[in-house]
């Protein structure tokens, strides 16, 4: 069997809505745990949410997006560049946020930013086709049988809902094999060979990993203060998401969005003001961190904060 990947990139530049950023209310009971940190080389590991695949077709088994979307989040996390998280921590139905057959990127990216997301992917099956070719015709003939996947991927940053990435790839996947002649309904094979179609729609979203890491370094790295008790302040990013003990973080005050005049689109956001800086003295929970104040003052709740 020979895989043979061919892609299409597509570079869309999508408008912004405003965001709303209010201060979360939840209060967690907090304890500290102590954990080795990340190596010395190493880099903070962005968080990426994985948002429930599409698919363009109501017809195929659902299995196929679902069984996808959990192999594509497992490939992620094992390159240890990123922690792809499942979207269920949402807690909303976003079957209720999509439109045109895709999810309204920009305000699911707003609600997943109060969980310290830094990005938001969604994947989608747009097709799946079967080619047969065949020699002279007869009872017994060869075949030519050619899969094809066309699937997209869309990545919008968590802070602005900037797209930073939207490709469709089509992966085709060609085998030799002696078959008896039969008249083949694409839709009748799929259901017959469900474990095949399985495969290679999980082949063609695993084909995205690498594009879609390259794209994240056009996204910055941040987290933000979960709470603060007395001269502590706990962090909502930790040792799984790359921090070390004794790194410096500065913290800011989100910008204002900026927007055209005349086009109404997204220029961009301006830098908010620099309240000061943060050092990390330790860890707790899952994934976060305890720092004390090493200059500047007036730190609240949700403030943003960047490596030093």
């Amino acid at each position: 069997m020979k895989i043979f990947i061919s892609s299409l990139l597509l570079l869309v530049l999508s408008a912004c809505t405003t965001l709303d950023r209010s201060t979360p209310s939840v209060r967690r009971e907090i304890k500290d745990v102590n954990y080795e940190a990340r190596k010395e080389d190493a880099s903070p590991r962005k968080r990426l949410m994985v948002l429930p695949f599409l698919d363009a077709s109501e017809a195929r088994p659902v299995q196929l997006k679902e069984k996808a979307r959990n192999a594509f989040i497992a490939d992620l996390n094992r390159t240890g560049e990123v922690i792809a998280l499942d979207s269920k921590e949402l807690n909303v139905d976003l079957s209720k946020m999509t439109q045109a057959g895709q999810y309204k990127l920009p305000e699911v990216a707003k609600l997943a930013q109060a969980l310290g997301v830094n990005a938001v992917l969604e994947g989608k099956i747009l097709d799946i086709r079967i080619k047969r070719k065949s020699d002279n015709v007869g009872v017994v003939r060869h075949l030519s049988t050619a899969f094809e996947v066309v699937a997209q991927v869309r990545v919008v940053t968590g802070r602005a809902g900037r797209e930073v990435f939207n490709t469709v790839k089509t992966v085709t996947v060609e085998e030799q094999g002696v078959r008896v002649a039969e008249r083949v309904e694409t839709d009748k094979f799929l259901a017959n060979n469900p474990e095949m179609i399985e495969v290679i729609v999980k082949d063609a979203f695993l084909d995205f990993t690498p594009q879609v890491l390259a794209s994240l370094d056009k996204v910055t790295w941040e987290g933000r203060i979960a709470a603060i008790n007395g001269d502590r302040i706990y962090l909502n990013v930790g040792r799984v998401s790359g921090l070390q003990v004794g790194d410096l973080l500065k913290v800011t005050e989100d910008g204002d969005d900026v927007y055209d005049p005349e086009s109404g689109g997204h220029i961009g956001r301006v830098p908010g003001r620099l309240k000061g800086t943060l050092e990390v003295i330790s860890y707790f929970g899952n994934d976060g961190a305890i720092a004390v104040i090493h200059s500047g003052s007036g730190f609240k709740e949700n403030d943003r904060i960047e490596l030093y």
